[in-house]
């Protein structure tokens, strides 16, 4: 069974000018952030040192970078001394968090001078900010563990809990927990960002929602979905719901007691064309029919994998709050909805209130531990040996026949692509709906489903095999609108965590539509403000960073 993970390399965006709270306007001293305590001094890991190897890709073995060297920072103080060294000589920086970055926007030959920041991944309670603080180069599993341990709340994140906060939140950051609590970062207050000025002054900065200086309410913004590594290094996020008051424990959601969560698998030998496309149309119908925020229903969350043939089996994991009201029989109904839109009833069994099939396995588990479990069920996905190719689509409706028989016929091909290879549907709207296009960097608040292309494998030989699979199946299925998914009244772009290179290829997008409309729609041309505003000399870029304007 293949999961898509999501972006996370914590090259974060930018910030600049004013409010720095006390106990961040010391980071260049050596005091560790909001402790008073001397930090251990920083690591710097050259091409002689044992450690060199490990540091110098992520979780996507395609990509690789030769640095001078790799900067571990524990302070704030130390990731601006490596940004003021890289400005300083000219060279070109990169910063990683968690490694999962889809692209080589972390990874490449022209690095110089990489900021990995695993060292710094403290999470704590910052009372003078009234929010709880994650340093930038934590996981996932950090923050989940040290919000539901500490204080009983989290935030509706990832389902790879390897992934690095940095870039995932920088996305946006969807996960399990999105149709009923939102996105990530409608639960993020501020940010502290490393950042460069036109006359090549280092400088680290605090940007909050509230911020009183409109330029830093912009660059806040910025950070709630225009992706990683185009205005600066974050090294710092602070996150409280908006309008949340009084206790630490009441300013996050809460996490759920227990969740249902269902793993379903049908094989591949048991399934017609007609039965796909009606599984298909199902999954994609019932969201949309789902969709009301605070609801049962309209919480419930899936992963519907579309697996190669090869592979033998087709999958869904489906996990909801089984403290909201009827939620074993909406559970039950839902899956039973698949089985029958496959053709593939049988007898059911009852487990914990929930009905199973022979196809579905649900089990009733507290919340932390459901949710590691669930990013580790596929081993791939925390597999660090792999070389990948991902493609992305937001979709505002069901999918046409049309793009369902495209995916069917590759998905069923005879090239013999990776076993790893399919396409992942994961849900969305419900709550992600009832925020706006613009009040965030994620323009696609209405999409009722992502969709991810992806391939996994193992050796440099089989790159063209796999990658070519991709491309040929997200080709097709958009070849409407050439080979790209333009926003419409059905498909709706791309998504930044899932970066795509080939979106600014002509080769490959034949639309009239840049790839960058296709991340950020009406978005864009703010976030160019932005990075006119905190970083006009275009310090922090990759590829696909956002453009000066």
């Amino acid at each position: 069974m293949s999961l898509g993970s999501g972006l996370a390399f914590t090259a974060a965006a930018a910030a600049g000018g004013g409010l720095a709270t006390a106990p961040y306007a010391r980071a260049e001293d050596g005091i560790s952030a909001g402790t008073g305590r001397a930090a251990a001094p920083k690591v710097e890991v050259t091409p002689t040192d044992s450690r060199y190897a490990d540091l110098t890709s992520g979780n996507n073995l395609r990509w690789k970078a030769s640095p001078d060297k790799i900067v571990l920072p524990r302070t704030t103080g130390d990731v601006i001394a490596a940004v003021r060294e890289a400005v300083a000589g000219g060279k070109r920086l990169s910063v990683c968090g968690g490694g999962h970055c889809f692209e080589d926007f972390v990874f490449n030959a022209d690095i110089r001078i990489n900021i990995n920041m695993s060292l710094m991944n403290a999470v704590t309670f910052d009372t003078a900010m009234n929010a709880f603080r994650v340093e930038g180069g934590a996981t996932l599993l950090d923050v989940y563990e040290a919000l539901y341990e500490g204080w009983g709340v989290t935030i509706p994140a990832g389902i790879c809990h390897s992934v690095g906060v940095g870039g995932h939140v920088t996305g946006g950051g969807y996960g399990n927990l999105s149709r009923q609590y939102g996105l990530t970062v409608d639960h993020l207050h501020a940010v502290e960002v490393v950042v460069v000025d036109a006359a090549g002054t280092v400088k680290s900065v605090v940007a909050a929602r509230d911020s009183a200086d409109a330029a830093l309410r912009d660059l806040f913004w910025a950070h709630t979905g225009g992706g990683g590594g185009s205005f600066g290094v974050v090294t710092a996020f602070w996150f409280r719901t908006p309008g949340a008051t009084g206790a630490p424990a009441n300013l996050l959601p809460k996490a759920p007691s227990k969740i249902f969560l269902t793993l379903a698998g049908w094989p591949w030998e048991k399934v017609t064309q007609e039965g796909f496309a009606r599984l298909v149309d199902y999954w994609g119908t019932w969201l949309e029919k789902n969709n009301t925020p605070g609801t049962t229903a309209g919480s419930l969350y899936s992963w519907l994998m579309l697996n190669h043939r090869d592979s033998g089996s087709l999958g869904a994991v489906v996990q909801l709050d089984a403290s909201l009201p009827d939620a074993a029989s909406v559970l039950s109904d839902f899956l039973a909805g698949m089985d029958q839109a496959l053709g593939l009833s049988s007898a059911t069994t009852r487990h914990d209130g929930v009905l199973d099939s022979q196809y579905t396995s649900t089990r009733l588990m507290p919340w932390l531990r459901g949710t590691k479990y669930i990013g580790a069920i596929s081993p791939t996905q925390l597999d660090p040996t792999t070389r990948g190719s991902h493609k992305s689509a937001h979709l505002r409706r069901p999918m046409p026949r049309r793009q369902i028989d495209a995916m069917y016929t590759h998905l069923t091909s005879t090239d013999r692509p990776s076993t790893l290879t399919g396409i992942v549907l994961s849900a969305s709207g419900g709550r992600i709906a009832s925020v706006s296009s613009t009040a965030t960097a994620v323009a696609q608040r209405d999409a009722i489903m992502k969709v991810n292309f992806e391939s996994r494998w193992y050796g440099a030989a089989d790159d063209a095999r796999n990658t070519g699979w991709v491309r040929k199946a997200f080709s097709a299925v958009y070849a409407d609108t050439g080979g790209v998914p333009v926003p419409n009244d059905v498909t709706d772009g791309c998504y930044i965590n899932y970066p795509d290179g080939d979106l600014a290829d002509p080769a490959y997008n034949t639309s009239s539509v840049p790839w960058h409309d296709l991340y950020w729609k009406q978005n864009y041309k703010r976030l160019q403000q932005v990075k006119r505003t905190w970083d006009p000399g275009n310090v922090f870029r990759h590829k696909q960073s956002v453009r000066l304007p």
